[in-house]
């Protein structure tokens, strides 16, 4: 029978039936799954074929089924590996907050460029709206005039205010979306406002450090509430880094929007945009139409890909 991954635990899976009945699943024999080595055979979002075993309640995973897409970052504990964070998305939501804590533009470049390379749509929230002074109101709207030139949709919200929580109910409905961003960003506080039925764990900012306490131990998947079609959200442990993986130097261009339209401009085909002349990325960024903060994440980026792969 078919079902789909809801949580992985490492050797063990809950997986969710077509019948909606729920099994604890194990995987029978090794699984090479798409030529990539990863850390997680099975990720969250994975489709796979179930077979039932004589003790109530588990099963074993006897196929997984292609991934229409998926969404990696460097392995944590194995840098030499990558790690699937969920598959089979329709979009994504990067949670970020102006303090407390701070979430650098660069770690959002890196989330937004591996959504264009995985071609899952990603969105940016602004979250804790209700601690931001005049200099914090003044760098999001710069920040969201920026990236809503480059074509994302980028909302403010608070839990405190009530503020946005429409806004984000109506992004959910009938969408598998995972919910990503650092810890202590208010994405579980976030998704428990919206739908109190949840129930996810939560857990204050450390306040010595001022970086977020990790709530969410592995990924998991979650039913919205039958009035919101479908939808599906899949809550993530908070994110120190978002390591690029399977992203060249050359492609990696393609991955910013606002590159990618002039990328036939440049004089070389090889252009890198950093030193070479006729370069059609280097002029846009002189004449503003490329913003500098973001050709300075893609220098950023560039200069942290190792190629020794390709």
């Amino acid at each position: 029978m078919k079902a789909v991954i809801y949580k992985s635990t490492g050797s063990w899976y809950m997986a969710k039936a077509e019948n909606g009945k729920t099994y604890n699943a194990r995987i029978k024999g090794v699984f090479k799954i798409d030529e990539i080595t990863s850390s997680n055979p099975l990720s969250v979002g994975d489709e796979v074929e179930l077979e039932e075993e004589s003790e109530v309640g588990t099963a074993i995973i006897n196929e997984i089924y292609e991934r229409r897409n998926y969404v990696v970052r460097s392995s944590p504990h194995q840098k030499s590996k990558i790690h699937i964070v969920a598959s089979n998305l329709d979009q994504s939501i990067l949670f970020a907050t102006l303090k407390e804590p701070r979430t650098s533009q660069g770690f959002i470049d890196r989330f937004l460029v591996t959504c264009e390379a995985f071609h899952i749509p990603a969105m940016i929230i602004f979250n804790k709206a209700d601690i931001y002074r005049a200099k914090e109101m003044e760098k999001f709207e710069d920040l969201k005039n920026m990236y809503e030139q480059v074509g994302y949709k980028v909302f403010l919200t608070s839990v405190t205010n009530h503020q946005g929580l429409d806004e984000v109910k109506e992004l959910l409905k009938g969408k598998i979306t995972l919910v990503s961003g650092h810890s202590g960003v208010g994405k579980s506080s976030l998704m428990n406002a919206v739908f109190p039925e949840l129930n996810l764990r939560t857990q204050n900012v450390s306040g010595w450090s001022g970086k977020g306490q990790h709530t969410t131990t592995f990924a998991e998947m979650f039913d919205l509430p039958q009035q919101y079609g479908g939808g599906k959200i899949i809550d993530t442990p908070g994110v120190k880094e978002f390591g690029i993986v399977d992203i060249s130097k050359q492609e990696l261009s393609h991955y910013f929007p606002e590159m990618r339209n002039r990328l036939n401009d440049c004089q070389f085909n090889n252009c890198l945009h950093i030193n070479e002349p006729g370069c059609a990325i280097k002029d846009a960024v002189a004449k503003g139409d490329i913003s500098e903060e973001r050709y300075i994440s893609y220098y950023n980026i560039l200069e942290s890909i190792n190629d020794k792969n390709y």
